[in-house]
């Protein structure tokens, strides 16, 4: 494998226990923190055309604005979730791990086995 990539959050525990699953299996992955990095239009794309999803997918709903804004919505497109996750990376959920094999949103941790 060449390159692993986690996009965390440390206050995460999902988050924190799919790193560390990671690290067992003697990964050391790339760790982006997203919501300090932020998101690109580009690098979502990526991340759900890797993943085979839309990204209702991988929004986060729980402590967000998603529902206030309408994000929540079943007719709410592509474009606006991911135009709002640039805006607002916490709408993001977490942690999504991409590798050679292709991405996946790891709730639970142990889904980052099957990048591996």
């Amino acid at each position: 494998m060449t390159s692993v990539t986690i996009y965390h959050n440390p206050s995460c525990g999902t988050s924190r226990n799919t790193l560390q699953l990671l690290r067992d299996k003697g990964v050391e992955p790339t760790v982006v923190e997203y919501l300090k990095a932020g998101w690109t239009k580009p690098q979502l794309e990526d991340i759900l055309k890797r993943m085979g999803s839309g990204a209702h997918d991988i929004l986060r709903t729980n402590g967000t604005r998603a529902d206030e804004l309408g994000l929540t919505d079943p007719s709410a497109s592509d474009e606006a979730l991911i135009a709002a996750m640039i805006i607002d990376p916490i709408l993001v959920n977490r942690p999504i791990v991409v590798t050679d094999k292709g991405a996946a949103l790891c709730r639970p941790a142990e889904l980052v086995l099957g990048l591996l």
